[in-house]
């Protein structure tokens, strides 16, 4: 008699996002894996190992760096690259901007988020990649949450939801025209709980920004906002030190942080588990309209 194991709700997932990668490597010529330094990103090169060790990545790393990064962020994304040998591209927001391809906004808070989409289209073209890998998740926003594990892009790299192919369980379509590219994201039917709770049952090492540690902030817009070379302070400001974490990792002139104590992966799960506010309710970029996130997606943001 054949003993069946069942595989919890955690290795399904994993199954799922090692099968997708696997789809990747065998049906595009020449993919690459968005890498951030976040939380999600960390979590896809692990499955990355999991799906091609004990060979190398069938894919670079590549990061579109917007000068604006956490320091702490960029500094574990080169250990990572380091540690597990795989090739890391990084392209520059600023070069976009000194050649005159890009112009950075003004003000107190000037983001870089929406004009990197710039550098990811030349690097894009640059290096002639058909899918681009990253870490989205359906449950981070409702733009998100429109979009296909494989979700086609244009020749301009415009993205049309009502365009989008449709999904039948695991069968994945990966046929473009030329010029067109794929954006794959392995983790969509993942939860940011289930990406914590990965994270602690595989014990992937994270960035100290995830932790609670205590910072300069001011508020901003009722959220906490940390304090860096980035933001322009008045004399309206009032600079605090305050014990934080971040639940989501972009620029530091678009992302908050929460007052937390959490300092232990424990700790973060229990925090999720009964939180009320979502994980992007952090990012500031995505509060400027209604469909932000959707108007970035569309002009070409991953």
């Amino acid at each position: 008699m054949t003993t069946r194991t069942r595989l919890s709700h955690l290795q399904q997932l994993e199954a799922e996002s090692i099968y997708i990668l696997r789809e990747v490597a065998a049906q595009f010529e020449r993919p690459a894996l968005l890498f951030s330094g976040g939380k999600d990103s960390i979590t896809l090169v692990h499955l990355a190992l999991k799906a091609f060790r004990p060979g190398k990545f069938p894919f670079p790393l590549v990061h579109i760096d917007t000068g604006h990064n956490f320091p702490e962020a960029l500094q574990f994304r080169d250990d990572l690259a380091n540690r597990i040998g795989e090739k890391l591209i990084v392209r520059y927001v600023q070069d976009s901007i000194d050649q005159g391809k890009a112009v950075e906004e003004k003000g107190k808070f000037p983001s870089r988020n929406a004009i990197q989409t710039v550098t990811l289209l030349d690097t894009i073209e640059e290096f002639k990649f058909d899918a681009c890998i990253g870490g989205a998740r359906r449950d981070e926003e409702k733009a998100r949450a429109k979009e296909r594990v494989f979700s086609v892009r244009d020749e301009f790299g415009s993205w049309d939801p009502k365009l989008q192919r449709p999904e039948l369980w695991n069968i994945y379509n990966g046929k473009i025209h030329v010029g067109e590219n794929v954006r794959v994201f392995p983790i969509s039917n993942w939860t940011e709980l289930d990406v914590w709770e990965y994270i602690k049952s595989e014990n992937i090492p994270l960035p100290s920004l995830y932790f609670s540690h205590k910072r300069q902030i001011v508020w901003r817009e009722n959220v906490v906002f940390p304090v860096s070379e980035f933001v322009t302070l008045d004399s309206s400001d009032k600079v605090e030190e305050k014990t934080v974490r971040f639940r989501t990792v972009g620029d530091m002139t678009c992302t908050a942080a929460v007052e937390s104590e959490a300092n232990s992966l424990d700790d973060i799960i229990r925090e999720i588990q009964t939180s009320r506010t979502t994980e992007r309710g952090s990012r500031l970029d995505d509060k400027r309209s209604e469909a932000a996130m959707e108007e970035r997606k569309r002009g070409g943001y991953f």
